[in-house]
């Protein structure tokens, strides 16, 4: 048996950033300006009245505001550096690694609540319930008006879906998804904040307020955790599954093809690079290979190299 190797590689356009990038981009930097703007008026109103509460919550917010600076620096670095050749296939991994350290910034957040929420349970402080509510509410407001203009015109592009065949690939722009989380996390904490406060001032339930803070912690500690490991997975180049399962479907389907190795991993959002080496007939040509592959639309670049006996 004479085994020949050849490589055949196609599609140079290492511009993975997926169609809704720039989109994203736009939406993710109006909520940095509205919270933005949000946290400079707080933090103005607490040094005006002395309220520690509009003061807490206005450098609260300033954490939410960097990890959103965060991810509307990813978009726009991605974009001046789509056709950099240092990046060798593309910047369409930028947003994952954004996510990754607004991810930690989340988890950091969530210790901070829990820690201060802690100490409250064992050294309870005077609340301003009236004040702090409407602060809470105020604050909700501009939380449910950021997740409006993070999830766009058709719903959650958060994290939407792209189906093909029998398959059902899950496309995540985890840099957005980052942002999204920041916008709920600070919408958990109004919301139970909310619930807390008039409990409170009605019931008399003072130790709610800190059980409510513990309780946000953990499940904001749950959210960072779950961004932070599917944005590692990116940045470590683990393989996608259910591609691969794909690929090796669509060409061991025949018997005149045999897989010896194959690495599928993502580069953008709604792209996956591939090396698929096969054993292959002497009538197979690279080219069957990869018309046999075309249904698998998520491949961005491929790279075949062919083995014929």
């Amino acid at each position: 048996m004479t085994l020949t190797p050849k490589a055949e590689h196609f599609s140079h356009d290492h511009q993975f950033l997926g169609a809704s990038h720039d989109e994203n981009g736009r939406r993710t930097l109006w909520v940095v300006v509205l919270t933005f703007v949000m946290m400079i008026a707080e933090i103005a109103a607490g040094y005006v009245t002395g309220s520690m509460a509009l003061l807490a919550d206005g450098f609260h917010m300033a954490t939410h505001a960097g990890a959103l600076g965060i991810a509307a620096a990813a978009y726009g670095f991605a974009r001046r550096n789509a056709h950099n050749r240092r990046y060798s296939f593309g910047t369409g991994k930028v947003g994952d690694l954004a996510g990754f350290a607004s991810a930690m910034i989340l988890g950091l957040v969530s210790l901070g609540i829990a820690g201060e929420s802690v100490l409250r349970l064992f050294q309870p402080t005077t609340v301003a319930f009236g004040e702090a509510t409407v602060i809470a509410i105020v604050g909700l407001a501009v939380n449910l008006i950021s997740a409006f203009l993070l999830m766009g015109p058709h719903g959650h592009d958060h994290g939407h879906a792209h189906a093909h065949g029998h398959d059902h690939h899950h496309h995540h722009d985890n840099n957005l998804r980052s942002a999204y989380v920041h916008v709920l996390a600070d919408a958990l904490t109004s919301v139970l904040a909310i619930a807390a406060l008039l409990a409170g001032r009605y019931l008399g339930w003072v130790w709610l307020d800190p059980v409510m803070g513990i309780v946000g912690a953990i499940v904001i500690a749950k959210w960072a955790y779950n961004l932070m490991r599917d944005s590692a997975a990116v940045l470590l180049d683990a393989t996608d599954e259910p591609v691969a399962a794909e690929i090796r479907q669509l060409l061991e389907s025949s018997n005149d093809v045999r897989i010896s190795d194959l690495h599928v991993w993502q580069v953008g959002p709604q792209a996956r690079a591939a090396i698929v080496s096969v054993v292959a007939a002497a009538d197979v040509t690279a080219q069957a290979i990869r018309e046999r592959l075309a249904p698998v639309h998520e491949l961005a670049h491929l790279t075949i190299e062919l083995r014929n006996a």
